[in-house]
């Protein structure tokens, strides 16, 4: 079965917005996890618009499932991320002042740095995944920087599944066919599948069902937003629902 990471960035969002500690991450991420979620997500960034580093630390000894720390490897995050050792660091290419994620690596390009850094974290125990556009060609090059996963950057796809039923030239199996392609190749060079970015009960069993070797969503805003009108553990156990295999 793939894993469920709730990302929790948004319930950061919300705390921020009025200063305080309510809604608190920390006991959002105990309950998600009483609820069923199988690791807890979080994207810090250097403005600490959301996650701040003070979560980052109070987090740590509360996520018993799977801790999952995304960032761009500037060098104070990769010293935190060091330091806090969480199970999963994924590497996202975002600018600073980017609203969020938009664009997976150019592992080709970048082969150097990044085989640099993943390097540092899998000396220190840490599985590392990046992030990846839905591009075939694009796999030998991440396998050659020496990371375990790759995350697959899902807003593509969540567009064109959400045109599939409105337009003629769109499908569910073209939405879906770089993504199976790139997940494909992955197998071939031994890596892990990750996937994320506007997933969500709609069209998230389709994706599920189609990816070979998915092994972990990570899902954040639409969860957060479904779970306005469906609650916290109900949303979480809607989308383990999605994910099983019958």
């Amino acid at each position: 079965m793939t894993k469920l990471s709730v990302n929790i960035n948004k319930i950061a969002t919300l705390r921020n917005a009025r200063g305080g500690e309510f809604p608190s991450v920390t006991e959002a991420a105990i309950k998600l996890q009483e609820f069923g979620a199988q690791g807890i997500t979080i994207h810090p960034r250097p403005d600490e618009r959301h996650i701040t580093r003070k979560d980052v630390y109070d987090l740590k000894p509360l996520v018993k499932t799977e801790f999952n720390i995304e960032g761009n490897p500037h060098r104070d995050f990769i010293d935190m991320v060091l330091n806090v050792k969480p199970e999963q660091v994924t590497l996202v290419p975002d600018a600073d002042d980017a609203i969020t994620s938009n664009a997976g690596w150019n592992c080709k390009k970048h082969q150097d740095f990044l085989k640099e850094i993943i390097s540092e974290f899998k000396n220190a125990g840490i599985r590392t995944s990046v992030f990846l556009d839905p591009n075939p060609e694009m796999v030998e090059f991440a396998a050659k920087t020496g990371t375990d996963r790759i995350e697959l950057y899902t807003e593509a796809y969540a567009k064109d599944y959400a045109d599939s039923s409105t337009s003629l030239r769109m499908t569910k199996e073209l939405a879906i066919k770089p993504y199976f392609e790139t997940a494909q190749k992955c197998v071939d060079f031994n890596l892990g599948v990750n996937a994320g970015h506007d997933l969500s009960l709609e069209n998230l069993k389709y994706f599920a069902d189609e990816i070979p070797n998915l092994l972990e969503v990570s899902i954040g805003h639409a969860l957060i937003s479904e779970a306005l009108y469906m609650g916290l553990e109900n949303t979480v156990q809607a989308y383990l629902k999605r994910l099983a295999k019958w």
